[in-house]
């Protein structure tokens, strides 16, 4: 009998079409659609692993994703011929051979995402269903003296929408926040070693209010200190949102490009999410 062996994937989506990453019975889905192209190319029916949980319309530059195989195929062959049956607006972008005992979900130390926000009068075009449009200009310094408060191990309850479990703590250490303006994008770029549900979404919503002077950079910290759970807000729509790495301890791609462009943050072909 054939040992099996766990295979990681790299993937690069655009979730508009998706009713999100996780697999449902009523939507298509990022998992779904992987699944179906790993049958076509191994004839074997899988179940994927995804590291993180995105939403109906959030993209992604750097989910990985993991799945168990018999098949002989290289990681190359896996590379090409899953790219071969996906659609267009699903890419892998590396796949390696991983520990049998690799959890993507659990084993993830640190996860990555950015929030892309367009600022100015006219609609955007181009960036149509990838990033936010607010018109009214946004006061950036006060939005930056307002995020930085959320650095460092606090209960984001707040921030976040319904916990996945009942009971679940809310509790999160948040490693970097910060954000910059370059034209009319400005992004907001968060890393945490994990996030709960609709977190950098209500993040991003409740920073536009502090851009727009509805609110003061200093509310940020009084809501960590004596907020409601979800009383941060309004969750901000789904296009701006990109998962752009999930880093692990003792496993990472390697495909030749260097370790930024690799998970997703020296992206030059994306000014609105390369790293500032």
């Amino acid at each position: 009998m054939t040992e099996p062996r766990r295979l990681a994937l790299l993937l690069e989506y655009d979730g508009a079409a998706y009713g999100g990453s996780q697999i449902q019975a009523n939507a298509p889905t990022v998992q779904g659609e992987l699944e179906r192209a790993i049958h076509r190319l191994t004839g074997e029916r899988v179940r994927v692993a995804m590291a993180g949980r995105t939403d109906a319309g959030v993209h992604a530059l750097g989910q990985v994703a993991s799945f168990l195989t018999a098949s002989r195929h290289s990681p190359e062959t896996v590379l090409r011929g899953l790219n071969f049956y996906l659609p267009a607006d699903i890419a892998v972008r590396a796949a390696r051979e991983a520990p049998l005992d690799l959890d993507v979900r659990r084993h993830a130390r640190r996860r990555e995402y950015r929030y892309v926000i367009y600022n100015a009068p006219a609609r955007p075009v181009l960036w149509r269903g990838r990033a936010w449009h607010v018109e009214p200009p946004l006061d950036v310094a006060a939005m930056q003296a307002a995020v930085g408060a959320l650095v460092g191990r606090h209960d984001f309850a707040p921030f976040a929408g319904q916990p996945s479990r009942p009971g679940a703590s809310t509790v999160r250490v948040l490693y970097e926040a910060a954000v910059t303006r370059r034209g009319p994008l400005v992004t907001l770029r968060l890393a945490a070693n994990a996030f709960l549900p609709h977190q950098v979404r209500r993040t991003a919503g409740a920073l536009v209010e502090v851009g727009r002077g509805r609110q003061d950079p200093g509310w940020f910290a009084r809501l960590l200190s004596e907020g409601a759970p979800g009383r941060a807000g309004p969750t901000a729509p789904p296009e701006g949102l990109y998962l752009v790495a999930v880093r692990y301890a003792h496993f990472s791609f390697e495909t030749g490009d260097d370790d930024e462009d690799v998970h997703g943050e020296g992206r030059r072909d994306h000014p609105g999410l390369a790293r500032h």
